[in-house]
């Protein structure tokens, strides 16, 4: 705000500086003119001495003087005037030299009001924008140190009044999701060690059935089999902890919402064309989207748009840049989208498993990557009744999208 303050009166003190410029330069004007009609009366003053007649002038010779005439001094007069006095007659030139002064006036009222305009409107932008602008530095530094508690105070600005309503429900949003992940943290850790508790009943069966067959205190071959049969039952049971902890540890772990409702086609197809057609074009990968009668699908439109974006990013990162192609197919109610790429190096038989969480396929080494992407996307199809499945056709990585049709 203190910035904004100087940038002000700086303004300020250059328009005043620019007015002062003005005026100098029209008071200079001024003097140049009335040393002009000076010289023009003292020309035809010497004319008229030489004997010319008043009515004989030619007035264009002399373009500072309006009228010359006989001076009358009861004789009202608008235009400014002086009097000579030739052969003993007093003649009246009336000049221009009055113009000036009003045009300096004029122009003096106009930079006026250009001034206050401009006074108006730096505090009018410096009490409805800066202002309000600079008390919210404060949000995005408490939302980075993670405090998402306090409200965002409500602004009744036009200019940041959705502004700041956006920022509260994104805070809303991050603070429930800060609280819902607790929650399923909290959920896990009491399930993971509820589990762990479980394993410790076979492991100590299993144990004890082992210290009596390596000390022999079974006496006979029947008790050994009861002995065996009884490690390998706690070894299973064992093996089902392990198995619910795995899955504990991995399934949930990304809480996915979607909001299925009806969309059309068009909508995501635009989206992800504006975005992906400038960078294809930077990348300098050719990039083709087929025509498209649209339809309306069933599912979440802004969960869509995820989806392809994922599958654009893996086409651009493990393809060889020369082209990425998005096709169209319909197949009973549901719409098939497939997005292929050039520069396939994935062999076919991992393409089962490119889906599963944190898998990496062998052509992802030196390429970053978490192994989600997909698995993502599979989720997230799957919660609008659709589906995702890959092929690879010569060189080509296709992957197809399952939209469910209303």
């Amino acid at each position: 705000m203190n910035n904004y303050r100087r940038f002000t009166v700086a303004f300020i003190l250059i328009e005043l500086v620019l007015i002062i410029i003005c005026n100098v330069f029209l008071i200079g004007t001024n003097r140049e003119n009335n040393r002009e009609y000076l010289v023009d009366i003292k020309r035809a003053t010497d004319e008229i001495r030489a004997g010319a007649d008043i009515t004989e002038i030619d007035m264009r010779e002399y373009p500072a003087i309006i009228n010359i005439s006989q001076y009358v001094p009861d004789e009202i007069c608008n235009n400014e005037y002086r009097v000579e006095e030739i052969n003993d007659v007093l003649y009246r030139f009336e000049y221009t030299g009055g113009k000036i002064k009003n045009d300096i006036l004029l122009v003096n009222c106009v930079m006026a009001v250009c001034l206050v305009i401009t006074i108006i409107m730096l505090c009018f932008v410096g009490k409805k924008v800066i202002h309000p602008f600079s008390s919210m530095n404060h949000l995005v530094e408490e939302l980075s140190k993670g405090n998402l508690s306090v409200p965002v105070k409500a602004e009744k600005s036009k200019f940041f009044g959705k502004f700041l309503w956006g920022i509260d429900m994104l805070r809303e949003k991050l603070e429930d999701d800060k609280t819902r992940e607790m929650e399923l943290v909290k959920e896990k850790k009491t399930l993971i060690m509820s589990l762990s508790h479980d394993i410790k009943t076979p492991l100590a069966a299993i144990d004890l059935y082992t210290k009596a067959l390596s000390q022999n205190l079974y006496d006979s071959e029947e008790k050994r089999e009861e002995a065996v049969k009884g490690i390998e039952k706690n070894v299973a049971e064992i093996k089902k902890y392990v198995s619910e902890i795995a899955n504990a540890s991995r399934e949930d772990f990304l809480a996915i919402e979607v909001n299925n409702i009806e969309f059309y086609l068009h909508e995501v197809i635009d989206s992800i064309a504006v975005y992906y057609k400038e960078k294809m074009q930077y990348n300098r990968t050719e990039f083709i989207i087929d025509d498209v009668m649209d339809c309306l699908i069933y599912g979440d439109a802004d969960r869509t748009v995820e989806v392809f974006q994922n599958v654009l990013e893996n086409a651009i990162k493990y393809g060889d840049g020369k082209a990425v192609r998005i096709t169209f197919d319909d197949e009973e109610d549901c719409k098939l989208i497939t997005v292929s790429n050039t520069g396939c190096t994935l062999p076919g038989e991992e393409c089962t498993y490119i889906f599963d969480s944190f898998y990496r396929g062998s052509n992802s080494d030196n390429i970053n990557g978490s192994g989600l992407g997909l698995y993502i996307c599979k989720k997230i199809l799957q919660k609008m009744d659709g589906d995702i499945f890959a092929k690879i056709i010569k060189d080509e990585f296709c992957v197809t999208v399952v939209l469910r049709k209303m």
